[in-house]
This record gives structure tokens, sequence and C-alpha cells, in this order.
């Protein structure tokens, strides 16, 4: 991303208080409980099993473990994952798991 862009993003949150998920393309993460996982931004499935799920991110992966995972809902830029979630895991680009 160069100065320009960043300084932009800057000031476009500043000046119309936008939340930076909508601004940088991150990804919202919302855990109800240990039961129901909610993913927005999310760039697609890339491995899916019922004791693990990877998310691809736009920087990045969301790695699931847990027990009778299950996806609930999809669309195009949030998931909705129900089962006995026990870890999330975000790796960012240039790591590994």
């Amino acid at each position: 991303m160069t100065r320009i862009s960043r300084r932009l993003r800057k000031w476009t949150h500043e000046a119309l208080d936008l939340p930076q998920d909508v601004l940088l393309d991150l990804p919202r993460v919302t855990l109800v409980g240990n039961k129901e996982l909610t993913v927005e931004n999310h760039r697609g499935v890339r491995h899916f099993s019922e004791n693990k799920m990877i998310l691809s991110l736009s920087e990045g992966m969301l790695e699931i473990e847990g027990a009778g995972l299950m996806i609930r809902a999809i669309l195009p830029q949030e998931v909705l994952i129900e089962g006995m979630i026990r870890n999330i895991k975000y790796i960012g680009m240039g790591e590994s798991s």
C-alpha cells in the first residue's frame, strides 16, 4: 500500500468516522460463546472438515479448530460457523501454520 493511499484511508477514517474493517478490508470476527462464529470480509473457504476450517482473508488466513463444525450459512462476504469452537488462529502473510 502506498503512502498516499495510507494517508487517504487515515483521513477518510478520521473525517467520516468509518470502521477500519470497512476502509482497510479487514476481517470482522464475532464469536458467540464457543458455539457460533461469524466471519465477515472473508475470501473463501480453503479447507473444511468437522474438526478444522481454514478461511482465506485479504491478507492471510483464519484457522478454526473444534468439533462438529458446520457451515450454517455462507455468503460472498460472510460465513457463519457452528459447532464446538476450541481455537481460532490468524495466520498473516508470510507465516506458516
